[in-house]
């Protein structure tokens, strides 16, 4: 039996679609999967189970990444064919059975909509499956530190408008890993995407190097991965990094503002959300500059996000 999956671009949409890769890859034991999606998710789908082949797809002219795509598959039999980028792919290629995303409903979260999709009544939470390469290279990277807890923060995101202010990021981290704190001594591991390292610079400076690693773009989504798995709490902005850690299993924090947690929050068994005291409808209201990247989350308090941290962790 073969499966296409066809997924996002965008990090986080495609870890939230794993969701339903997941249903699939444990419905169906042996099934080999072949996996559609843009360059900087790919690395996630790398130890898929039963695997065969990542097609990237990197958007091309009048929709020249479309074309590529059929001609990488259309000469094999599929016995599914999921398509969660909505396009017509699906209905010119040889199979069987063909899921089709055809529009986001705003009314429910992603991972319940991909759920009700696929006829499935209780949504499977994400999940990044790991190799033992990038989970040995995970331990030689926390083993300098082995015994502490561990705080990961992602500072940034691929919008300014989302991120909260880089000093309020310093005073909570502070806070957290302070002897009255819940994680005290806590060593913290700060990551992001190769691109925000200067976004994130003055969280970097502030913490001792004994005390921070960096990794922004230095390691294998996988490795990081590994090591959101042992992290005792992740805090940081709505982003592809939160939703794999929200995948991994710990507890993980995300932070709103000109976004919808309704359908955007962390998924998972230890999830949760702070938001800005307006919430996006209101955001929105007052005029919001797309191009801009001015933060639109200075209404979210130091107090209100360390208060709710503490009594998650509890």
């Amino acid at each position: 039996m073969r499966l296409l999956f066809i997924t996002s671009n965008r990090l986080g949409d495609a870890v939230l679609s794993t969701s339903v890769l997941r249903h699939y890859v444990e419905t169906y034991p042996g099934i080999k999967v072949t996996v559609a999606c843009g360059p900087v998710a790919a690395p996630i789908f790398e130890a898929v189970p039963g695997l065969e082949r990542i097609i990237e797809m990197p958007k091309q002219k009048r929709g020249g990444h479309w074309w590529k795509l059929w001609k990488s598959v259309a000469f094999r039999w599929w016995d599914i064919i999921v398509d969660l980028r909505g396009s017509a792919t699906a209905f010119v290629l040889p199979g069987w059975k063909r899921v089709v995303l055809k529009g986001n409903d705003d009314s429910v979260h992603r991972v319940e909509q991909l759920a009700r999709l696929i006829g499935v009544d209780r949504p499977l939470n994400p999940k990044i499956w790991l190799d033992p390469i990038h989970v040995k290279r995970a331990q030689e990277i926390l083993s300098s530190f082995a015994g502490r807890p561990l705080l990961v923060v992602g500072p940034t995101a691929n919008w300014g408008g989302k991120m909260w202010p880089i000093d309020r990021f310093q005073d909570l981290v502070g806070r957290l890993t302070s002897i009255t704190g819940p994680l005290p001594d806590a060593h913290v591991l700060l990551v992001g995407a190769p691109s925000e390292i200067e976004k994130a610079q003055e969280l970097i400076s502030s913490i001792a190097d004994d005390r921070r690693t960096v990794v922004f773009g230095t390691e294998h989504l996988l490795t990081v991965q590994a090591c959101l798995e042992k992290a005792d709490l992740y805090i940081g902005n709505d982003s592809g990094l939160m939703h794999m850690a929200a995948a991994s299993g710990s507890p993980t924090v995300g932070l709103f503002g000109p976004s919808r947690p309704e359908n955007y929050a962390p998924y998972g068994k230890k999830t949760a959300y702070v938001c800005t005291d307006r919430n996006y409808d209101q955001i929105l209201a007052d005029g919001v500059d797309w191009k801009s990247q001015k933060s639109l989350m200075t209404d979210l308090s130091v107090d209100k996000v360390f208060e709710f941290s503490c009594k998650f962790l509890k």
